[in-house]
């Protein structure tokens, strides 16, 4: 008996270079390799369609987000922007399962009713949480208040997800959070990535790397951060972005040991030889929300990682990293490594914790419960 599935995604998954997009491409890719045939529902506002997407879905259908005149509902921005009348007709022609990525996809629940059919929302973070934090981040006033106020009306909107059958949680701190609002129909289903297995690298690598959207505030405090810490090391660190800054450019151009690599947002090789390449990555984050494929992609595909402890707070994976919980511990902490040698005991140690993130084994958790 054939499965199928419909995915409405908040951005187009392909390429793959930006944290959400990553969980939801490799979904897809991993469903469709265990049979599930996929209608692929996803908003498009500043990603070109994809024709590599029709490799794994039946059909894919486009729709363009709304503009800033959403920013005067009541309701969050990232859901009022992403309401379609014709989603809800496409979505209404079959009665298979829906999969939300995001409550940002879930406006069409506050107006129409799906009878008879399995509702499912992937949760990749506690949204609120999430604004809160960038609000924390941002400096500039406009911004900050667009990310407070964004923070509220989540928190309020956020109940909407009762009237699901499931809520996929990406991480254990927040399968605790939802378990503890909606009970058993919260499922935990870790996040999708590239890698299945660890890599196997040499003892050293070449330079200290980071890597992130820049156009993220918490992304760009980290950067300022890491070029505050490496004025003060004999080391080389790459920050890699598939978006260009003006202002990290100005901050760097006089550190002769720091360099920015821009990203080609359609060659994946490119963060994949840079992995191959750093000794070590150095990953602070300044908001303990979801699960940083980052971090995920870093541990499968390179050597060591140093981070902030908000980045490793209550996933599982804290043993896997040194952590820094202030400026000169990190600074010790990158010092101390530069020396170290990767060896197989690191290797086994992160295939021992990093089966859960197996990415055809919890594909098939969720075929479980669509069936």
């Amino acid at each position: 008996m054939s499965i199928n599935l419909h995915i409405v995604s908040f951005d187009v998954p392909f390429p793959p270079n930006y944290g959400g997009v990553i969980d939801v491409f490799y979904k897809i890719k991993a469903l469709h390799k265990l049979g599930v045939k996929i209608t692929l529902h996803t908003f498009n506002y500043r990603r070109e369609k994809s024709s590599e997407l029709n490799r794994y879905c039946e059909s894919v259908y486009y729709y363009k987000r709304g503009s800033f005149l959403n920013l005067f509902s009541r309701k969050p921005f990232v859901v009022q922007s992403r309401r379609s009348e014709q989603l809800i007709k496409n979505l209404k022609k079959d009665n298979y399962p829906i999969l939300f990525e995001g409550i940002h996809t879930t406006h069409l629940l506050t107006v129409t009713n799906f009878k008879n059919r399995k509702i499912l929302v992937r949760t990749h973070n506690i949204e609120h949480d999430y604004y809160s934090g960038l609000a924390k981040s941002e400096k500039k006033l406009y911004k900050k208040l667009f990310f407070f106020l964004e923070s509220k009306k989540l928190k309020r909107y956020e109940k909407l997800i009762h009237k699901v059958n499931y809520i996929l949680t990406i991480s254990p701190s927040e399968h605790q959070y939802f378990t503890k609002k909606y009970g058993n129909k919260c499922k935990y289903i870790p996040v999708f990535h590239k890698e299945n297995k660890v890599v196997e690298l040499s003892k050293k690598g070449e330079f200290a790397l980071y890597h992130g959207d820049l156009r993220v505030s918490d992304n760009t405090r980290a950067v300022e951060y890491l070029i505050d810490v490496f004025q003060e090391i004999n080391y080389p660190l790459v920050i890699a972005s598939s978006i260009s800054s003006i202002k990290i450019d100005n901050i760097i151009k006089n550190k002769l040991n720091i360099r920015f690599e821009l990203l080609d947002s359609h060659n994946e090789n490119q963060l994949e030889d840079l992995f191959r390449k750093t000794h070590i990555n150095v990953l602070p984050t300044f908001q303990a929300t979801g699960i940083k494929l980052k971090l995920i992609n870093a541990l499968f595909s390179s050597r060591f990682c140093i981070v902030t402890p908000e980045m490793v707070i209550s996933t599982g994976l804290e043993s896997l990293c040194e952590i820094g919980s202030s400026r000169e511990e990190f600074k010790n902490k990158v010092i101390a490594c530069i020396e170290k040698n990767y060896s197989y005991t690191e290797i086994e140690r992160k295939i021992k914790i990093l089966h859960n993130f197996n990415t055809l084994e919890n594909a098939k958790k969720i075929i479980d419960l669509i069936k």
